[in-house]
């Protein structure tokens, strides 16, 4: 009963986990963040095979999603670190675009309330080419709704890391009560104990002797 409970718990904290990926997959390809892009794609990737593992009764599957849950957090809290500027780290930097651009957070400029003052394009500047001048009147600052998407999904991975671990261990004992009532032990006591019977000759039908002695005297 308990590894049913622990399993549906851990199917829904998986689908859960699918949505704000997903989510947050969105606004980071918007953003073209390709560092979280890569990590969301990777930890897709990991909750699909956990949730596989889970409903298929995989406990390999699922390690696989424990040891990833790790990882996740720590990546997790690096992005905190970095939008929070701890360590020396600077959120103005290209390092979520790998230094290929100079895109940052979609939320920097599109966040709940925000307002983006721009200026035309210069006279030696192309028709594409703007210059955001600055983005006022935002209810929250695009770092702390990185931040916040950050945290959900520390939240959602240690619960997810809390779950895995039960289902993996009820698995085990499941797996170890098995061979030991249910397994080779079993099979071996009842071929200790089968009962040998011995087999009836076959009795020549008393038709098939007068047969045989009718020719004889013809």
């Amino acid at each position: 009963m308990g590894c049913c409970t622990g399993r549906c718990s851990l199917i829904c904290l998986c689908a859960l986990q699918l949505l704000s990926a997903l989510e947050r997959q969105i606004f980071d390809f918007l953003g073209f963040q390709w560092a979280p892009i890569l990590g969301n794609f990777l930890h897709i990737i990991v909750v699909i095979l956990g949730l596989f593992g889970t409903i298929q009764y995989r406990p390999r599957y699922i390690m696989v999603y424990t040891i990833w849950t790790a990882l996740w957090v720590t990546w997790n809290v690096f992005i905190i670190c970095f939008y929070l500027e701890v360590g020396g780290l600077s959120k103005d930097t290209d390092l979520m675009t790998f230094n290929i651009s100079v895109h940052r957070s979609w939320w920097r400029e599109h966040g709940p309330g925000c307002v983006r003052r721009v200026l035309p394009p210069s006279a030696h500047g192309t028709m594409d080419e703007y210059t955001y001048v600055s983005v006022t009147g935002c209810v929250v600052d695009f770092q702390y709704l990185e931040v916040i998407h950050s945290a959900v999904q520390i939240l959602l991975s240690l619960v997810g890391f809390v779950y895995a671990c039960y289902v993996i261990s009820i698995s085990m004992e499941e797996e170890d009560t098995f061979d030991f009532i249910g397994g080779l032990d079993t099979h071996s006591y009842y071929q200790d104990h089968v009962e040998l019977k011995p087999v009836k000759p076959v009795e020549i039908s008393n038709d098939i002797d007068s047969e045989i002695r009718l020719l004889n005297l013809t």
